[in-house]
């Protein structure tokens, strides 16, 4: 498949999460508990608990640590990747730098491994020295079963199922957000790196 094909289906698959959390942002509610229900129902729905490890061999809880309260971005990803991974990280690489000293302290980034069989965090921890990553980026791995359950719980998904299966066709779109809001979109990973730093910063700027 080619590039531009993935990720106008990238697009596609991701479009129902971003539309239904702005939605849930934009909704008049009568009190301040009705907006927590609502955001405990997207937490239950889309952001799975599951225990994760970064670059560094530090746990985290995926809502708890990762993203509850904070601006984040997410995608997916893997180190021994031959198509979109190498490229997507090397321009993100260029949107931290774009995002500066607010990247550990008002944005915080986060790819996962999509074969956290192969990436342990040493293999994460090379990764992330080769591209010169700096911090506030967590390169995250976890039990197998937990990646792929919240792969499809975030709608990382290809809406092909036989594509859905392979590895090296994955979505290459960065989803990004500010959960305790509720503002959530999604763009392409090869997107122009000025642009992606310019809707993050949207979600900051909201906050």
């Amino acid at each position: 498949m080619d590039t531009s094909r993935r990720t106008l289906l990238g697009m596609a698959a991701m479009t129902p999460l971003a539309g239904t959390l702005l939605a849930s942002k934009t909704r008049t509610t009568p009190a301040v508990d009705a907006s927590a229900a609502a955001r405990e129902r997207i937490h239950e729905r889309y952001f799975p608990d599951i225990i994760l490890r970064n670059q560094d061999n530090k746990k985290f809880r995926f809502y708890e640590d990762v993203v509850k309260d904070r601006i984040v971005t997410i995608n997916f990803f893997f180190s021994k990747c031959d198509g979109v991974c190498p490229r997507i990280t090397a321009n993100l690489v260029k949107v931290q730098k774009l995002l500066g000293d607010r990247v550990g302290r008002d944005v915080f980034m986060n790819s996962i491994t999509l074969k956290p069989e192969e990436d342990s965090p040493k293999v994460l921890k090379h990764f992330a020295e080769m591209y010169h990553v700096r911090p506030g980026w967590n390169f995250l791995t976890g039990k197998p079963a937990d990646i792929e359950l919240l792969r499809q719980h975030m709608g990382f998904t290809n809406p092909d199922p036989r594509l859905d299966k392979e590895t090296e066709q994955h979505i290459g779109n960065v989803r990004y957000g500010n959960e305790r809001l509720m503002l959530w979109a999604a763009c392409p990973g090869m997107g122009d790196a000025k642009y992606i730093a310019e809707s993050i910063g949207w979600v900051i700027r909201n906050d």
